[in-house]
């Protein structure tokens, strides 16, 4: 008898894609970057946004009176770039070539030049621009910075294994030491041609797609992507796009070492007087343990530990998008991950709905519905 037992149950999603639906991947990409490099903003308070980074684990590389760059314990750029600016707002990503013949191959394929990046990061970029005309760097030959002491994972007696005797648990109460650059996710009203142009010029590939309720025969409205490494395995999603009616920055995730360092450096940072959005718990695409924050200028962030990571051979998963779907164990999502808390930010969202219907994209009347299930599921 045939086994017709979805491949995808109990992996990483509920159900695999249906006859011609999105493949997930282009077919001939210009290039496949290897990693997210670093994410860049701007923000008028560099003291601020310092002593919120520093709480919140990261390592400052560099500070000057414009320009703050900040590391994590692993080896190689600045996760992170902040220059001053009149007000806050993010830049955009920027993305690690293989080399710099990919850098030359995407410059020659989009008609854009190749342009030396400045002494503090070394090497060379292209500066490209997405459908929603944000800059999208790709670098190469960046420098390489030596890693920092690490914050290393406690040693748990699981089950009934012994590998703590004698010994008692007091993890202390610090910045959980971030280490590298996880994710960004970013909300687009031009979804399917973002996601599309990310695939075929960076050759990114989709771990995961989400659609609203009782709108799979719509297409998808978020995406968790990854790079394509061949079979050395990857983080479940480097990038993460999703439908909505403003082009923004959703949120970027930070790995820690593990449970303990992300739980006590939860306490630090409230202790501290800072904000936590929601957590602690896991998520259910790409399994992470999460911890949501809102920095000073509002940005959310995320520190996070034990994801999944997946080679090239895993085809995308396909689940409905709900709120209660966004993690296995935790508390709910709140208001304010979600961007439904009243007040300015809520007007700002009900304004960008009103917005985004009168013009020509992709969020239209039956997404708006299917959002605002998905806020209230």
């Amino acid at each position: 008898m045939t086994d017709r037992r979805d491949p995808h149950t109990d992996l990483h999603s509920e159900r695999g894609a249906l006859r011609g639906e999105h493949p997930g991947r282009a077919r001939d990409p210009v290039v496949k970057v290897r990693d997210l490099a670093w994410l860049e903003f701007r923000k008028p308070d560099l003291d601020r946004a310092e002593r919120f980074a520093l709480a919140f684990g990261f390592t400052t590389l560099l500070r000057t009176a414009d320009e703050l760059h900040l590391r994590g314990t692993d080896p190689g750029a600045p996760c992170v770039l902040v220059r001053r600016g009149p007000r806050s707002r993010f830049v955009g990503p920027a993305f690690l070539a293989a080399d710099q013949q990919d850098v030359l191959r995407l410059a020659e394929a989009t008609g854009r030049a190749i342009a030396p990046l400045p002494e503090s990061l070394g090497g060379v970029t292209v500066d490209l621009a997405d459908p929603n005309g944000a800059r999208v760097r790709v670098v190469s030959d960046t420098l390489v910075h030596p890693g920092l002491p690490e914050q290393r994972p406690l040693t748990i007696n699981a089950g009934h294994g012994a590998a703590r005797t004698n010994a008692a648990q007091r993890p202390p109460r610090e910045p959980a030491r971030v280490r590298r650059l996880g994710h960004v996710v970013l909300q687009t009203t031009r979804y399917l041609e973002t996601l599309n142009w990310y695939l075929e010029h960076l050759g990114l590939i989709v771990s995961d797609f989400l659609y609203f309720p009782g709108q799979r025969d719509r297409g998808p409205v978020m995406s968790f992507v990854r790079c394509d490494r061949g079979r050395t395995p990857a983080d479940h999603h480097t990038l993460a796009l999703a439908l909505g009616p403003a082009d923004r920055y959703v949120h970027s995730a930070y790995q820690v070492a593990d449970l303990d360092a992300l739980a006590a450096g939860g306490e630090y940072l409230r202790e501290r007087g800072y904000r936590r959005s929601w957590g602690i718990g896991r998520h259910i695409q790409g399994s992470q343990i999460f911890d949501y924050w809102r920095d000073p200028d509002g940005f959310l962030v995320e520190h996070f530990s034990d994801g999944d990571l997946f080679d090239h051979t895993l085809e995308p998963g396909w689940a409905p998008m709900t709120a209660s779907g966004l993690a296995q164990w935790g508390p709910p999502a709140t208001r304010d991950f979600l961007g439904v808390s009243p007040g300015r930010d809520a007007l700002r969202e009900l304004r960008a709905m009103l917005g985004a219907l009168r013009e020509d994209n992709e969020f239209d009347l039956h997404r708006l519905r299917g959002l605002l299930k998905v806020a209230t599921s």
